[in-house]
């Protein structure tokens, strides 16, 4: 079988974890091969996630491995097994396999845990204030066409039959960060209020009052399946972003994230009376900075 030329995150991450399961079961390289019939290298290469294995043969070393059945074995057929097709294959060449991968982990997602320090995310953003970020980056204008597009195609996973829960929690200097201008900021702000109005979306905005600020590591998204231990977080960087899995890192993560949810602004609410909004709140400081634009 050849190897594949490109490896996709979820095939990197599937990889990954077959070969923590092997480490923490003592199991060495050449048993676990011996063991499925296959030569050591082979299986070296799809613990690197640069050929696939079947079904059977996985079962096989998930049962060594002293996992028999069950929703995470089934899990790990489900990623061994997918073919990474989806409505992002019609940008194969156009936008970077990273996106793509994003994109991939998105829909599998049963939540999504993103925090942001200086602009607003991606699933949140109109095309004008992605269109500004991308100018500052100088690219082809075909290229900030193709992302641009990208970007607003990725934002269906929020409207979809089985859309995950989303909870933002986005630090207040992305508020003042002109991107585009004050009209393109006022869409821009107006638009996370309306989004906040869907029932599996949560924002809340980390105010500067707030004192010590807890997201040490910058902006990144824990995305987690329906088997949370085969979540990966995702760092952002700006050459590539950076991909992180097992136990340790994820229970980093989430109890990262749960310091900026303890101490950021309740979240934006904007069905709740104007009465009850007495104290301050995300939606308050949203419309502060709306009146200052």
């Amino acid at each position: 079988m050849a190897l594949r030329r490109i490896v996709s995150e979820r095939q990197r991450r599937f990889g990954s974890e077959l070969r923590s399961l092997r480490e923490q079961a003592c199991v060495t390289l050449g048993d676990a091969a011996a063991a499925t019939g296959m030569k050591r290298p082979f299986l070296s290469h799809i613990e690197a996630g640069r050929t696939a294995i079947t079904t059977e043969r996985l079962h096989t070393l998930c049962e060594m491995y002293g996992h028999k059945g069950g929703p995470y074995v089934e899990a790990l057929v489900g990623m061994s097994e997918a073919t990474g097709k989806g409505w992002w294959s019609a940008y194969k060449g156009r936008v970077a396999q990273s996106v793509m991968d994003l994109a991939e982990m998105e829909s599998t997602a049963v939540s999504l845990h993103l925090h942001e320090s200086l602009v607003i995310p991606g699933l949140f953003q109109v095309s004008g204030y992605t269109q500004a970020i991308l100018d500052t980056a100088r690219p082809v204008r075909s290229t900030i066409d193709d992302v641009t597009a990208f970007r607003m195609d990725r934002q269906q996973i929020l409207t979809a039959a089985n859309a995950p829960a989303v909870h933002a929690v986005i630090y207040e200097a992305a508020l003042h960060m002109h991107q585009g201008g004050p009209d393109a900021m006022r869409t821009q702000l107006l638009h996370l209020v309306e989004l906040a109005k869907l029932p599996n979306v949560t924002i809340q905005i980390y105010p500067f009052q707030a004192g010590a600020y807890p997201a040490f590591s910058g902006p990144f998204l824990h995305a987690a399946p329906a088997v949370p231990r085969l979540g990966t977080v995702v760092l952002e960087h700006p050459i590539k972003p950076i991909h992180l899995g097992g136990e340790e890192h994820l229970a980093q993560y989430s109890s990262l994230f749960e310091q900026l949810t303890r101490h950021a602004l309740p979240p934006i609410d904007p069905s709740a009376a104007p009465e009850s909004h007495s104290g301050k709140d995300s939606l308050g400081l949203i419309q502060h900075v709306l009146y200052t634009l």
